[in-house]
C-alpha cells in the first residue's frame, strides 16, 4: 500500500486513447498509477460536467521581459497561462531587450523569470546575423532551440538571416542536432506587395501575401534537405505550404510545422476596416483558407497549435487611427486559446483527444519535454480541470494579459478552465509563484 499525494478521480479522462473514465495517482509532483489499497492525502473527484486535462503547452509565446515589460512580463504572462490551462510556456527570444542571441542574454533572461514564474518556463535562443558561434553555447545552456527571421522582425534589435546565413546557421545547428524555428515568410515577396498604409484590412492582406509565405517555405526545406537540420515552420497561415511540408516529410527532410488559434477562428471576411486588433503577422487569410488548415490538422501535416501570444501596449495597436500600416502585429490570446480551439474542433467533429494532441502533446514532443503534456505515470502532474460544454464571452477585463486588448474580445466560445494544477498543486495566481525555470533535456 502507498500513500499517495492525490487521487483525482475523473468520468471524464482526456488520454492518447481517447476520453475515459478514470483514477490517477499523484506521487511527488508526477503521475503514478493507482493500486488497490492505496489511500491519499487529498482527493479530487470531478463533477459531471468536468474533464481532466493535461496541462497545455504554448512553445510560442512573446513575454518580452525584460526591455519592453509595459508589453507584458513573466508575472502577467505566466498568470493568463496559469488561467488558461497552461502549465508550459517557452518563450520567444524577442522582443525582449536584449534578445536571447547569446548566454549572456540568456541569464538576463532567466534571472528575471526566475521569481516571477507561475507556470514552468523555458526558453528559445535567437539566430541573427553574426551570432553563428553563439548557437552552441545556447544549446549547451538549455535552450530548446532557436528562431529565426527572414524578414524584418518588426524589432531591430533582432535582424533576419539571408539565405546564406540560415544555411550557416542550419549547418552550425545540425552538428549538435538542435532545431530551428523559422517565421516563414520571404522578404522580396512582401518589398513587391502593395504597402499596407490605411484602415483597408484587405490592403493589409495583400500586403501579406501567401506567395512570400509559400516561397519562405520552399526555401526552408531546401536548405533543410541540404544540410540534415531539424526545422519547425512557426505560425503557418497559408494552406498552399501544406502540400510542400507533407512531400518533404515524405523524402525525409526532418520539418514540422505549427498554426495558431487566430487562424482557426477568424477569417479576413469578417474582419472590419480598421480593426488592428487583428492585425499579426502573416495574416489571417480567407476562411476557405481556415478550412484548409483545419484539413491540415485532421490530416496530422500541421503538428501543433500553439498561440503566438505577442502583445503590446494598447497604443502601439493604433485602435485610434485604425492604420493597419502603423499598427503593431500581434496578437493576445495565451489564455483564451484552449477555448478558441475547442470551439471550432467540436464544430468540426474534433474531440478533446484532437484538441490534447495539439495543444499538449505535440507541443512538448516537439519541444522536447519528456515529462509534459500527457496524463500518464512518470509525467509531471501537471493538469487543468475544463468544462468543455459551459459557454462564455470574452471579457477583457477578466483576462491577466498586462493589455487589455485582443480580437476575441466581445466573442462566445466554448469551454471554461476553472483549476489549473502545476506538479499535483493548484496554481493560486495570486501566492507566491511555483513555476520552475525550464532547461533542454532536463528530466526534472
Amino acid at each position: 500500500m502507498t500513500m499517495l499525494d492525490l487521487v483525482i478521480r475523473a468520468r471524464r479522462v482526456v488520454s492518447t486513447a481517447g476520453v475515459v473514465p478514470g483514477v490517477i495517482g499523484v506521487k511527488d509532483g508526477r503521475f503514478v498509477a493507482v493500486a488497490p489499497g492505496d489511500t491519499a492525502r487529498e482527493e479530487l473527484e470531478l463533477a459531471d460536467d468536468e474533464v481532466l486535462m493535461p496541462g497545455l503547452v504554448d512553445s510560442h509565446v512573446h513575454v518580452n521581459d525584460p526591455g519592453r515589460t509595459d508589453w507584458e512580463g513573466f508575472t502577467s504572462a505566466t498568470r493568463a497561462a496559469a488561467a488558461g490551462g497552461v502549465t508550459t510556456i517557452i518563450d520567444m527570444p524577442l522582443n525582449s531587450i536584449p534578445p536571447t542571441c547569446d548566454v549572456p542574454a540568456l541569464d538576463l533572461k532567466r534571472k528575471t523569470a526566475q521569481s516571477q514564474a507561475y507556470v514552468d518556463v523555458g526558453f528559445w535562443g535567437g539566430a541573427i546575423p553574426g551570432n553563428a558561434e553563439q548557437l552552441r553555447p545556447l544549446h549547451d545552456a538549455g535552450v530548446f532551440g532557436f528562431k529565426c527571421f527572414l524578414l524584418h522582425s518588426g524589432v531591430d534589435e533582432f535582424p533576419p538571416l539571408d539565405q546564406a546565413e540560415v544555411e550557416r546557421a542550419m549547418r552550425e545547428i545540425s552538428s549538435f542536432d538542435g532545431l530551428l524555428i523559422v517565421h516563414a515568410e520571404d522578404a522580396h515577396h512582401i518589398d513587391d506587395a502593395p504597402a499596407p498604409d490605411g484602415a483597408s484590412y484587405q490592403r493589409f492582406l495583400h500586403s501579406r501575401p501567401p506567395e512570400a509565405e509559400n516561397a519562405a517555405v520552399a526555401q526552408v526545406i531546401e536548405l533543410a534537405q541540404r544540410t540534415g537540420c531539424r526545422v519547425h515552420i512557426l505560425h503557418v497561415s497559408s494552406a498552399a505550404v501544406l502540400p510542400m511540408l507533407a512531400d518533404a516529410r515524405a523524402a525525409g527532410v526532418r520539418i514540422t510545422a505549427e498554426t495558431c488559434p487566430h487562424y482557426l477562428t477568424f477569417a479576413s471576411e469578417e474582419i472590419p476596416d480598421g480593426a488592428t486588433q487583428y492585425k499579426c503577422c502573416p495574416p489571417i487569410r480567407e476562411s476557405a483558407n481556415r478550412s484548409l488548415l483545419w484539413d491540415g490538422l485532421r490530416a496530422g501535416v500541421i503538428d501543433l497549435v500553439v498561440s503566438d501570444h505577442s502583445p503590446s501596449t494598447i497604443d502601439l495597436k493604433r485602435l485610434d487611427t485604425g492604420d493597419f500600416g502603423a499598427a503593431w502585429g500581434g496578437i493576445a490570446s495565451l489564455q483564451v486559446g484552449l477555448p478558441a480551439v475547442w470551439t471550432g474542433a467540436r464544430e468540426r467533429g474534433f474531440t478533446l483527444t484532437d484538441v490534447a494532441r495539439w495543444m499538449c502533446q505535440a507541443p512538448a514532443a516537439q519541444a522536447g519535454l519528456p515529462r509534459k503534456g500527457r496524463l500518464e505515470a512518470g509525467y509531471d502532474a501537471d493538469f487543468c480541470v475544463f468544462a468543455p460544454d459551459e459557454e462564455f464571452v470574452v471579457d477583457v477585463n477578466a483576462l491577466h494579459h498586462k493589455n487589455a486588448v485582443t480580437p476575441y474580445a466581445g466573442r462566445a466560445l466554448a469551454g471554461v478552465v476553472r483549476s489549473t494544477w502545476l506538479r499535483g498543486l493548484p496554481i493560486d495566481i495570486v501566492a507566491e509563484p511555483q513555476g520552475r525555470l525550464l532547461t533542454r533535456g532536463d528530466d526534472a
